[in-house]
């Protein structure tokens, strides 16, 4: 298999788990704004589709598997349903990159009974935003000479 393949692979499956690692690890492998933005979005959406297909079930598995009564109202749980409430869906999918990563986005999305097209919508142009923002950004810090000379 060529190397930039196994490179391209490393960087999507990263993605699907930590939405970051896309754009740090496709800048540091040398990639134009566009593959990183491809490499990152697709990987995250990967996420999402599996997820959004088997959230519901995931969701009814780790409630059997958990029958600690931990608090409904936990300080995390509190903060989700601000967030929902004020923002709904499209606050959920904004700081899913940021937060909650792609995977706890989408199953946040799903226990709240989104449905999947309207999952796909937001989580993509999320993914889109915010791939752009921190592929373009990265590139910019280490265009600065002291960064530059840091991390290069």
């Amino acid at each position: 298999m060529s190397e930039s393949l196994i490179t391209f692979l490393g960087i999507y499956f990263l993605s699907m788990f930590k939405f970051i690692a896309g754009p740090l690890l496709g800048n540091a492998a040398g990639y134009s704004i566009w593959e990183i933005i491809l490499v990152t979005v697709s990987g995250m959406m990967t996420s999402v589709f599996v997820f959004t297909l088997v959230g519901s079930r995931f969701k009814k598995i780790l409630e059997l598997r958990v029958k600690k009564k931990s608090p409904v109202f936990s300080k995390k749980n509190r903060s989700i349903v601000k967030i929902w409430t004020k923002y709904g869906e499209v606050g959920i999918a904004l700081i899913s990159p940021l937060v909650l990563t792609p995977i706890g986005g989408t199953l946040i999305l799903v226990s709240f009974g989104t449905k999947k097209r309207k999952i796909y919508f937001h989580m993509f142009w999320s993914a889109l935003l915010w791939s752009s923002f921190f592929g373009l950004t990265i590139d910019q810090i280490l265009q600065i000479p002291f960064f530059g000379r840091l991390l290069g």
